[in-house]
């Protein structure tokens, strides 16, 4: 179930709503986790188990780990069992197949595919239990010896299939006693909304035009001008697909009474490759920086140790996003880049116009999203050639597609320069009060209708 369909939006969640608030306070995280429970196993009931495995685990050694804090090894042995366990769940389910594809193509080995489905938002649930075990041991986070506050934090629907990553410090207060205002389920509602209207109305509609170039590349009729615009499409389709996802988690976590961390800060307005991270899916970017970069040495010991850390952390970044080469070819592209900024380009972009330094971020950032989204490097190659000029320049079909996506394209552009955010900001607050209703309506009349009348709903970030 994911949150743009008509189940979730007129059964599941009015229903779930109507069932936390007229709980008692005292009750209101077995609730919440009785419903997570009851979302995450809508399509995958068989999967629950796994989920709640997960949660035991990581509940117990938690506990070890404060338990025997006086005995540092003991704690950091408990510490380490846990990340292993996370790390070999994972690992079984979602790389199984890719590694043994790929060992058995070795002389003299032979490892069978299992062809398991993946269970829905692993890659995120596990990363927030590993991270709980971790912070009790650096005493960043307090131990949870309640079973059913903890489960309620692993399942908790609003951000359990696609993030953002929560960690449990972030929100043990809020486990422990939060508060409940029309003010706060206000914003909230208006944040799912946005969010909504973001996934809904812009990245479907532009997403049917990378389907479009994808299959011109197929046909051999894909121009440079074509394959530029398959990969602006793309590009805005994930970045409203999954900022959208965002912003609904955050809006229905606020509702709940929990405050989610942001995970975009318009992207695409970054002015370097360094700073599109920054502002991208800043959830795993920070996960990834305060549990790998740093326990790695940082930019600390000298630059081939710098150097050894970034393309560590991000071959995990591209891995994390999914078992295929194009996701760790995508990882070590950015790592490239990355590089590159730090030791080599610093004093040329430092002194270069702000416009030519944001086109550039955007040609690198939407090249590598070519990679990240064919996951055939054969494909993925001859794509990119004709994007470099390997093919024809211009064909009537690329006017087609203008006069067919031009207005949305525009839409998108300003939408993602933050343009609708800034003019909001600069309403006094009387308009501001008189017209979030009205938007918020006809952006859910909007949004139904086009889920009542369309069959194109994808969900790209609902595999990992």
């Amino acid at each position: 179930m994911v949150f743009s369909s008509l189940t979730f939006l007129f059964l599941y969640l009015p229903l779930t709503l109507a069932a936390y608030f007229l709980t008692p306070l005292r009750g209101r995280n077995f609730m919440l986790l009785t419903v997570s429970l009851v979302f995450y196993g809508w399509g995958e009931p068989v999967y629950i188990l796994v989920m709640v495995l997960s949660t035991l685990i990581d509940y117990t050694h938690g506990m070890l780990v404060e338990r025997f804090r006086a005995r540092d090894r003991l704690a950091r042995w408990f510490v380490g069992q846990s990340v292993v366990f996370n790390l070999l769940l994972l690992g079984f389910f979602k790389y199984w197949d890719f590694l043994a594809a790929n060992l058995s193509l070795l002389p003299g080995i032979s490892l069978p595919q299992l062809g398991l489905p993946l269970p829905i938002g692993i890659s995120f649930f596990t990363f927030q239990t590993m991270s709980y075990t971790v912070d009790v041991y650096r005493q960043d986070a307090p131990v949870q010896r309640d079973p059913v506050n903890f489960g309620a934090y692993v399942t908790m629907f609003p951000q359990l299939i696609a993030g953002p990553i929560v960690q449990y410090k972030t929100v043990a207060a809020a486990l422990e006693g939060r508060t409940h205002t029309a003010g706060d389920f206000a914003l909230g509602a208006g944040r799912f909304t946005v969010g909504l209207a973001k996934k809904v109305l812009l990245a479907n509609a532009i997403g049917a035009l990378w389907e479009r170039q994808l299959a011109a590349r197929e046909a051999g009729s894909l121009t440079l001008t074509g394959g530029w615009l398959g990969l602006l499409a793309f590009g805005f389709q994930i970045y409203f697909d999954f900022s959208g996802y965002s912003d609904m988690a955050i809006g229905l976590g606020r509702m709940l009474g929990f405050c989610f961390p942001e995970n975009f800060n318009d992207p695409y307005c970054s002015a370097s490759v360094t700073e599109f991270w920054r502002r991208w899916h800043m959830s795993l970017t920070g996960w990834f920086r305060e549990y790998l970069y740093i326990p790695l040495g940082g930019n600390r010991g000298g630059t081939a140790k710098t150097l050894r850390n970034i393309l560590i952390v991000w071959f995990c970044t591209g891995f994390w996003h999914g078992a295929s080469w194009n996701f760790v070819l995508w990882g070590l592209y950015f790592a490239l880049w990355l590089i590159l900024e730090k030791y080599v380009l610093r004093s040329v972009l430092a002194g270069t116009p702000g416009w030519i330094k944001h086109l550039y971020t955007l040609a690198v950032v939407f090249v590598g999203w070519g990679i990240f989204a064919m996951e055939d490097l054969s494909v993925c190659g001859g794509y990119l050639s004709v994007c470099f000029g390997g093919g024809p320049l211009w064909s009537s079909a690329d006017g087609y597609a203008l006069r067919s996506y031009g207005v949305t394209l525009v839409i998108l552009i300003l939408a993602s320069a933050a343009l609708g955010k800034r003019t909001w900001r600069r309403l006094p607050g009387r308009w501001q009060r008189l017209l979030a209703p009205v938007l918020m309506c006809l952006g859910l009349v909007l949004c139904t209708a086009y889920l009542v009348d369309g069959s194109y709903n994808p969900f790209l970030y609902f595999r990992f």
